[in-house]
Order: structure tokens, then sequence, then C-alpha cells
């Protein structure tokens, strides 16, 4: 006989947001952005408003700069993203979102404010303000890219959401 034990506080934090990246995807592939793949995805996730260079996406993303590279190329062949100079280094380039990244990201901010009301519904407003009170406080401690941090580990500014 197989006992059960209680889930780690990662699985439970896991499972929620896999089912909620399961909507988003499935939102958006309903509405024809289905040629980027999760782990595209989450370095698009990372570019900030004004661009983000690709060893900072590398950093945000936990992957090697070879794979943001060969990810950043698939997204700009998909045209997803765009690389512009960066205007603070001559040598360097930032990679932005383009008008269709900006498309898609309205689909599925939608699908997370409608899965995030369904939480709320399901857990009662206070409960939920209690669940992102006590998150936040975790990002403090667990996102080296998140507000407030000054330097990410590279050394530079902090930069691209999370």
């Amino acid at each position: 006989m197989v006992v059960e034990s209680e889930p780690s506080t990662g699985v439970l934090l896991f499972l929620p947001y896999r089912a909620l990246e399961d909507r988003v995807f499935a939102a958006l592939a309903e509405a024809g952005f289905d040629d980027f793949t999760p782990a595209q995805a989450r370095v698009m996730q990372r570019v900030g408003p004004e661009g983000t260079r690709l060893t900072e996406l590398a950093e945000q993303a936990q992957i090697t700069k070879q794979t943001a590279g060969f990810l950043v190329d698939q997204l700009e062949r998909a045209g997803y993203v765009r690389r512009e100079p960066d205007p603070t280094d001559g040598r360097a380039r930032l990679v932005c979102l383009a008008d269709k990244a900006l498309a898609a990201k309205e689909v599925a901010d939608s699908v997370v404010a409608e899965v995030e009301r369904e939480w709320e519904e399901h857990l009662g407003r206070r409960r939920m303000k209690q669940l992102r009170e006590a998150l936040t406080l975790l990002r403090e401690i667990t996102d080296p890219w998140g507000p407030g941090q000054q330097e990410t580990p590279s050394g530079q500014a902090g930069g691209g959401s999370a």
C-alpha cells in the first residue's frame, strides 16, 4: 500500500501555475498565437518595455546565452521580437517586443485576470489578498530581478519583468 505524503510547498505553488499556463496557452492558440513554445514564452516574458539585452534574458530565464540566442532567433523569425541597437552601448543590441508579441500579451493578460477572478471566487477575497501578500513577500527573497532589487547577479541594473 502506498502512503501519500503532503505535497511540498513547491509543488503546491507549481500546480496552480501550471494550470494557469495551460489556460493561457490554450487561449493563445485559439487566438492564432500557436507558433511559440513555453520555453520561448519564458524568454519573451522577460523582455522589458524598453528592451532587454540577451545576456540578461539568459540570466533571468536561467538558461545559457546560447540557448537564449537560439530562442530569440526563433521568436524573431516568427515576428514576436526584434533586435535594436542599445542606445547606451553601441556594441550591444536589445531584444524588444514586436507588435505581434504585444497582441499575444493582451490575450494572455485577459486569461490571467479571468483565472485570478476564479481563484478569488474559490478562496474568497480575504484569502486571495493574503495569498498575494505572502507571495509578494517571498518574491523579495526569491526574485533577484524583482522590484527593489538594485542589481542582477551579473552586476547590471535590474531589467525586464519576470
